[in-house]
């Protein structure tokens, strides 16, 4: 009897455990999505505010000046529109990690069910007869 309660206990924790690395790993490759997504934008961003900058620096009359101030409102839209493009991105990756963790749970509710259904099967089995 003990032998069979280890043996249920035993194959329950690797499946948790199989689980747990599964879910461990998923979790991860989202969050290194998302990590590379923003270095990329990141990235991106400080080129532009570097040339921007490097052109503000050659300004030097009032024509120049108001060039950079078209330039600036430009650079500041288009920052916006990439923060928001990059934050629907990162949702729209967070929401697939959530539903593949999702998954894994019901994956081990149902393997937990059946690890319990069964040896009660065959106990009411062995019981009747």
């Amino acid at each position: 009897m003990t032998q069979q309660i280890n043996t249920q206990i035993f194959a329950f924790t690797k499946q948790l455990t199989d689980n747990a690395f599964k879910a461990h790993s998923v979790a991860l490759k989202g969050l290194e999505s998302v990590a590379e997504l923003q270095l990329k934008t990141l990235e991106q961003q400080a080129k532009v505010s570097a040339e921007f900058i490097a052109e503000a620096m050659e300004a030097r009359d009032v024509n120049g000046l108001r060039g950079l101030w078209e330039k600036g409102a430009t650079l500041s839209r288009d920052n916006a529109e990439r923060t928001v493009a990059v934050s629907q991105e990162i949702l729209s990756i967070t929401q697939k990690t959530a539903e593949s963790l999702g998954a894994l749970v019901q994956e081990q509710q149902q393997a937990a069910n059946e690890a319990v259904a069964t040896p009660v099967a065959a106990a009411k089995k062995t019981a009747a007869k």
